[in-house]
């Protein structure tokens, strides 16, 4: 009952994933913002077509200059908060008819480049070079990038993608175990679908069995989706994002699988 597991029919098909586990993180992200940026600006795009349809530069242009006047939008609405944050002052110029590969796309992707790091101030480790893009010699910087930016623009209004909706949750639950008082989110956020934690641990107790140490590698769940793993005091977030099983680490996001590659003695071995 694997594929009802998932509750998709034909998930137990996919899940034998025709990629290693090291790209599937990758492929989770690239997933998360392709649907996002769909929604956002009726994008014909998809998990398959990503660095396609956005290696003109024109849609990533577009998007800055969104930004850009969402910005806008929210210093006139908000000017208390607005003086506290890091808003875009101006747009980007865009060919948008570029062609794939050209001298023009270069140009629109390079113009987003140093638009990212002049107006948003994305530090050097999270940017991309245009040739990553173009010639896709880096996808994973370029990803890391877009969500980043989507981050950053999460503070003043923008919509986020779920990656970043889910981090926003989980940095709320730290900071009530803390006693915090809230963040200050003066936007009204659109409700997120209901959280799919049923089933969750589940899931991740399917992972974890397939351990073949003498001892098995130990993801005791604390409540849900959180877990202490391992042998020592780590706490890490798990979260459903379509068919994969996503880990919190550090400031960014893996899946479990990969997680458990790296970390389960009998797997970091093979």
């Amino acid at each position: 009952s694997y594929g009802k597991m998932w509750g998709t029919p034909g998930a137990a098909v996919r899940s034998i994933r025709p990629y290693q586990s090291s790209e599937q993180y990758l492929y989770a992200m690239k997933e998360d913002l392709a649907e996002w940026l769909k929604e956002l600006y009726d994008l014909d795009i998809e998990v398959g077509t990503f660095m396609e349809v956005l290696e003109t530069g024109a849609v990533l242009c577009s998007h800055a200059n969104n930004i850009t006047h969402v910005a806008r939008e929210f210093a006139r609405a908000c000017p208390g908060v607005a003086r506290h944050l890091r808003l875009p002052a101006t747009g980007v110029a865009c060919n948008l008819a570029a062609q794939p590969g050209t001298f023009q796309a270069r140009d629109n992707v390079s113009n987003f480049i140093q638009w990212c790091r002049k107006e948003m101030d994305i530090k050097d480790v999270l940017m991309f070079e245009t040739e990553d893009l173009v010639l896709r010699k880096n996808e994973k910087n370029f990803v890391l990038c877009l969500l980043e930016l989507a981050r950053r623009a999460a503070h003043f209004g923008m919509r986020a993608p779920t990656l970043v909706q889910m981090e926003e949750e989980i940095e709320e639950e730290l900071r009530q175990e803390l006693d915090l008082p809230p963040a200050d989110t003066p936007l009204p956020r659109p409700p997120r679908k209901p959280r799919d934690l049923h089933n969750l641990d589940q899931m991740v107790q399917h992972l974890v069995s397939r351990c073949t140490c003498p001892v098995q590698f130990p993801m005791i769940k604390i409540s849900e989706g959180k877990y202490r793993v391992g042998d020592s005091d780590t706490l890490i977030f798990v979260r459903i994002l379509r068919e994969h099983i996503m880990v919190r680490v550090g400031g960014g996001w893996d899946t479990l699988e990969h997680y458990l590659d790296k970390h389960d003695p009998c797997r970091c071995t093979s």
